[in-house]
């Protein structure tokens, strides 16, 4: 964070007089289409932010050694480059929108000024040659991401696995090695990009907003207030996200002992597969009779927080619209000017709606962290001494069952069993 604020310092104090050195003039006018992005403006916050990066990684290395630090910090500064280049490009994309639906109004108007058809075949083709850009960078960044999120559970499942021994005891153990730290990794790469496009965007489009706000005569009820559209977008994001986590409040622990009632009839299961004597018919109706109450009443909650969820993105919508009613009617703004209102609103709402669009993601994790917290109490509250960094599969100590039902531990050392005491 020290660095981040460093930086944020630097390009503030320093950032247009560094900028002129290299011959970069940023106080050029903002460019349509993909000429946005090979405006001296965007070039040089490229060159300082991965100017930054390397400083920060080359740095880093010196203090930790650690074998991932690469990737999470090389990797991690590349995706938030690629989540930059995103909200850029729609905000290149509502630059856009106004000169091109205004030129539109005007051909349809039957106006005195004549509007040629080389000038919209000339917006479209900016259009286009944005969205081919866009297109090549979000497959690269996706290709690279999956990568990356692959890396981060290879770390988790290394860390786990080498302390085996001491958790395989735990309810699910297996599963949440395999499958939670799968999810943990993709849900924390979607929520953790989500979480910096909606500051970015905010960033991006609020100042746009606020612009905007002028053309906005009065608002229905309210009548006339400060920046209208600033301030009722953020009313309505924060009043919609606190009622949706105040009715799914109890989901995440729904969502936990769900996991644990699969993990105990899945383990059951398993057990069948080698011993006959176990997953008997009337065990595992107990046990699948646990996970049908568990699934019910996981229904029936998220029965009513859709109701919340779904009827909030209706109005979230239409008020806009609502807002903007008085605002056509006196025929203030343009068609251009409304699209780009539209969409700016759009954008801002979303991410003022972060928790509220990610509710169900949210539970996923907070969930997926109350198993694999589990795992991490058993390994800092146990005596034994730590795993060798390559646990060897030759000295070890298991758990079998004999014929008779009976459990009892098998320490094997140099590969010959002997029955623990």
């Amino acid at each position: 964070m020290l660095w981040f604020f460093a930086c944020i310092f630097v390009w503030e104090k320093w950032g247009t007089i560094l900028s002129k050195k290299i011959g970069l003039d940023i106080s050029q006018p903002v460019e349509l289409g993909i000429k946005h992005f090979i405006s001296d403006s965007y070039i040089w916050f490229t060159i300082f932010y991965a100017t930054s990066a390397i400083l920060f990684g080359s740095l880093w290395a010196l203090i930790n050694k650690n074998k991932w630090s690469r990737w999470s910090i090389f990797g991690s500064a590349l995706i938030i480059y690629t989540t930059y280049f995103t909200v850029q490009f729609s905000v290149a994309y509502n630059n856009w929108l106004g000169p091109f639906y205004d030129l539109i109004q005007k051909a349809l108007s039957g106006g005195n000024e004549k509007i040629e058809a080389t000038q919209l075949y000339g917006l479209v083709f900016d259009i286009i040659g944005l969205f081919v850009f866009g297109v090549v960078i979000f497959v690269i960044n996706r290709f690279f991401i999956s990568h990356f999120v692959f890396r981060w559970r290879t770390a988790m499942n290394n860390h786990y696995t080498s302390y085996w021994q001491r958790i395989r005891h735990i309810e699910g153990a297996s599963q949440r090695i395999q499958e939670d730290t799968m999810k943990l990794a993709r849900i924390m790469e979607e929520l953790g990009v989500s979480l910096v496009n909606a500051i970015m965007t905010l960033i991006a489009f609020l100042p746009l907003l606020h612009n905007l706000s002028k053309h906005v005569t009065e608002v229905p009820i309210l009548g006339q207030i400060p920046y209208p559209l600033v301030t009722i977008s953020l009313a309505w994001s924060l009043l919609g996200t606190g009622v949706l986590a105040l009715v799914g409040i109890k989901l995440p622990g729904l969502e936990f002992n769900n996991q644990k009632v699969e993990a105990a009839y899945r383990k059951e299961l398993v057990y069948g597969e080698d011993d006959a004597l176990r997953a008997k018919n009337n065990d595992l109706m107990s046990l699948y009779k646990d996970v049908r109450k568990n699934y019910f009443r996981l229904y029936f909650h998220y029965m009513y927080f859709n109701i919340f969820k779904r009827t909030y993105m209706y109005i979230d919508w239409i008020i806009i619209l609502v807002i903007m009613t008085p605002t056509i009617a006196a025929g203030a703004i343009t068609f251009g000017v409304f699209t780009q209102i539209y969409m700016c609103f759009n954008h801002v709402g979303n991410s003022f709606q972060y928790i509220a669009n990610s509710w169900n993601q949210i539970v996923d994790l907070m969930s997926i962290h109350k198993r694999l917290k589990q795992l991490e109490v058993a390994i800092t509250q146990t005596t034994h001494t730590p795993p060798p960094s390559h646990p060897s599969f030759i000295d070890m100590e298991t758990l079998e069952v004999t014929e008779e039902g009976r459990e009892h531990f098998v320490s094997i050392k140099d590969g010959v069993k002997k029955e623990s005491q």
